[in-house]
């Protein structure tokens, strides 16, 4: 798959381990571009490089403490581009943080377990058949 066509893909968390693990996995299963953040500033400050999807984590202040939280960078990823699907991460199994989350306008909210990167290989599938199907729909209006 050629650079242009690959799907790009920001991961932003503040646990290094967890973080490295997510782009692990993530290239092991599909041919992404990735690009990873410590912190919602570095992940704010580098949207103009065009993220297909953003995965986000609930906190943010295990680097610094004063760091922007998720629902602070998942508004202003909404504020810079309303179009880029922003999925939820976090360790909070919590009906609240998730309605919260999907208040922001997040795309889905994931907890972190076993089973974590399965259900977001599932979202990510669901992200863009939604996207092709738009886009069809779009193109076949068109010609109307």
């Amino acid at each position: 798959m050629t650079e242009k066509m690959k799907i790009k893909l920001f991961l932003v968390d503040d646990d290094a381990l967890y973080l490295k693990l997510l782009e692990i996995e993530f290239l092991q299963h599909a041919d992404f571009e990735i690009e990873t953040y410590a912190t919602g500033e570095l992940c704010v400050a580098n949207l103009s490089n065009h993220p297909d999807v953003v995965i986000l984590d609930y906190y943010l202040d295990g680097v610094e403490k004063s760091a922007m939280n998720g629902i602070e960078t998942l508004d202003r990823v909404k504020n810079f581009n309303p179009d880029i699907p922003v999925i939820m991460l976090s360790s909070q199994d919590k009906i609240e943080v998730a309605v919260d989350c999907m208040l922001h306008k997040a795309s889905d909210y994931v907890v972190k377990s076993e089973t974590a990167f399965v259900r977001l290989q599932k979202t990510l599938r669901t992200i863009f058949r939604v996207k092709k199907m738009e886009k069809e729909l779009s193109w076949y209006m068109d010609r109307m």
